[in-house]
């Protein structure tokens, strides 16, 4: 980078980053010396099943809002416009189903590794590929998380890259292994108030200088960054309103349904009621953070109007763009520039601290304790903590193969998510939804589904298939098309509109605009290259009614599971609801649950059904005329549709 046009921080600004450093690490350090001091594993993976829903719902959000949010999303508002802020409609449903239907089905069922389900309703195999699927999404992802901010940091302030890389990672590892889940929920909370605080006064500082709230409205409006309702229903539209909204729905349940760091964070409250409450209080600050980080990439066109700085930086990558405007914007302040990155690596520390204390809970629970039943909880412990210092130390060795990738982080993170999440969401609805499906089915079900989101997620890399072009940069609203219609440039680019009435120049634009789409509709990539070319957002849908699919027709195929085989409790009450119309022979032939929870013929079930999971249902049966006394349990346990 030029050092004309490169950033420095201030002494104000280490104080602050340094600070943030330390007081995560005194957080972990406090929980490694008070309570039970982290000697079980019920404390150190599960913090005791004691956490109450506030602490639990701001961690969500921190898991969630990671620094590739933070840096991602104003990139694409910047290059795209707001179409992507329609995102927002996925979070409806993408929480009230998990509240409803993932969080009873899994709460009841006291687990600590979201697999162990899979076991319960499948088989031990079925549990393993689940977790060894985990492991490999969250790993990648770790690398993709330290390594962003880092990169973005080093592109604008020459901060030294791989210094920032080991600050994160080894003292987000040493707060993870001193204190357990109960030092990252806390820290959790601590960083997403100052991720909240660095945003917000990016924001106000940037609308002040650029010249007030109306200035911004006016560059983003001509600058076409105000993106309408778009309904095309293609599904190789990079983004659109059904992409968003629909698509965008089976990518939060990926995420808060069936990933085991949200999902652990649920099971450790201290009852259902307060883990759905949790969920519910995620809401509102997912909006939040969203429009935050909107209506930064807003800002930050009104002050550059589009521009590539691509020249002035070390990078190409829209991303580090994100970091010059804040260095820019906030020059002149002492301390502001400080406090937006320890907002940025608190949200790298969030995320990769529950990902290094998930990664620990499955692979304790799922790979070691099955093999090893007679460990001591003493040894198993220490275990623990050694297996999240080691994947701490793996996401270090992740963050350097990122490094290779110049593309946009956001677009890389949730394509990750699509590509694997999906499947494994598939494989729960699979199990919770289907009675009849068989482990046979969800095994080929998983494959399937793997095989074809990676072919499809590898294809669009390799075909170069984006589905979306930037918009042209500039505070007037672009009236040129692009160099594959350099046919047209004449009589437009000598175009010019002389009137005054925003109206007409509107109606100007949108024919402009139309004439743009149907020169780019004969441009579309045909045959497999349109395969590629889903857009990314479907990837979490198509794999998981891919692995659905696969997964009911092998199971006919092989022998539809029996009601007696199927362990009580896993199964949500969803076919026999929607398929109430059916005589009952053939119902039952089905094995459906009603909304009591139980099949239609109340079936005896084999002596090998598990009697801690039987025991585990009167402890919840217990915790529900507790908390809910006035309520019949029946209905409370199942009756909870969406």
């Amino acid at each position: 980078m030029d050092p004309s046009n490169q950033k420095h921080f201030t002494a104000a600004d280490y104080v602050i980053f340094a600070v943030l450093l330390f007081a995560s690490m005194g957080i972990g350090l406090y929980h490694a010396l008070s309570g039970g001091r982290q000697r079980t594993t019920q404390e150190f993976l599960m913090a005791d099943r004691s956490m109450s829903c506030l602490p639990v719902s701001l961690s969500l959000i921190a898991s969630f809002q990671s620094a590739v949010a933070i840096i991602g999303v104003p990139a694409e508002i910047y290059t795209h416009g707001t179409q992507y802020w329609f995102i927002g409609c996925a979070y409806v449903l993408g929480l009230l189903i998990p509240a409803h239907v993932f969080i009873p089905v899994l709460y009841k069922l006291r687990l600590s590794s979201t697999y162990e389900y899979l076991e319960l309703r499948f088989s031990k195999a079925v549990r393993i590929c689940g977790t060894l699927t985990f492991i490999f999404q969250t790993v990648v992802y770790m690398g993709v998380c330290v390594y962003t901010p880092a990169v973005a940091l080093n592109a604008v302030t020459g901060f030294e890259l791989w210094g920032a890389v080991l600050a994160t990672g080894l003292v987000c590892t040493l707060y993870t292994t001193m204190g357990g889940l109960k030092a990252v929920i806390w820290t959790d909370v601590f960083q997403t108030v100052v991720m909240f605080a660095g945003q917000l006064a990016v924001i106000v500082v940037g609308v002040h200088q650029t010249g007030g709230v109306s200035e911004v409205w006016r560059k983003v409006w001509e600058g076409n960054r105000i993106s309408a309702l778009n309904l095309n229903p293609d599904p190789t539209e990079r983004h659109t309103f059904w992409t968003l909204g629909v698509g965008g729905v089976f990518l939060m349940l990926s995420l808060y349904g069936v990933n085991q760091a949200q999902v652990q964070r649920y099971l450790s409250a201290r009852t259902e009621k307060e883990a759905v409450r949790s969920c519910y209080m995620v809401f509102p600050s997912l909006q939040l953070s969203l429009a935050l980080s909107c209506v930064m990439g807003l800002v930050m066109f009104a002050r550059y109007c589009g521009e590539n700085h691509s020249d002035m930086l070390a990078t190409s990558s829209k991303d580090a763009v994100v970091i010059y405007f804040v260095m820019d914007m906030l020059e002149g302040l002492p301390g502001l520039p400080g406090l937006f990155v320890a907002c940025l690596f608190s949200a790298a520390l969030s995320t990769i601290s529950s990902a290094f204390n998930s990664l620990a809970t499955v692979t304790m629970e799922d790979l070691v304790k099955p093999f090893f039943p007679a460990m001591t909880e003493a040894r198993a412990t220490l275990l623990s903590k050694a297996l999240a210092m080691s994947y701490g130390l793996l996401c270090l060795a992740m963050a350097y193969l990122t490094h290779l990738m110049d593309v946009s982080v956001l677009n890389v993170a949730l394509k990750l998510f699509g590509m694997v999440g999906g499947p494994v969401l598939g494989l729960f609805c699979l199990g919770i939804f289907f009675p009849w499906a068989n482990s046979t089915g969800a095994m080929a079900g998983l494959g399937a589904g793997l095989a074809l989101s990676f072919w499809v997620g590898i294809g669009s890399i390799f075909s170069g298939s984006s589905g979306m072009r930037p918009l042209s940069a500039g505070c007037r609203a672009a009236l040129l098309l692009d160099n594959g219609t350099s046919a047209i440039h004449p009589p437009l680019g000598n175009f010019t509109l002389g009137y005054t009435d925003r109206t007409v120049c509107l109606f100007c634009f949108v024919v402009i605009s139309q004439v743009d789409h149907l020169f780019l509709s004969f441009s579309k990539p045909s045959g497999l290259n349109r395969f590629y070319s889903l857009s990314y957002m479907w990837y979490s849908a198509f794999s998981c009614f891919t692995v659905i699919l696969i997964g009911l027709i092998i199971s006919f195929l092989t022998g539809p599971m029996k009601e007696e085989d199927v362990t009580p409790g896993t199964i949500y009450p969803l076919s026999g609801k929607l398929l109430c119309f059916l005589p009952e022979h053939l119902k039952k032939k089905l094995g459906c649950v009603t909304p009591h929870g139980q099949t239609l013929s109340a079936p005896r079930h084999k002596e090998g059904n598990r009697q801690a999971l039987l025991q585990v249902d009167r402890t919840s049966q217990e915790e529900t005329d507790r908390f809910l006394p006035d309520v019949q349990a029946a209905l409370v346990e199942h009756e909870t549709a969406v």
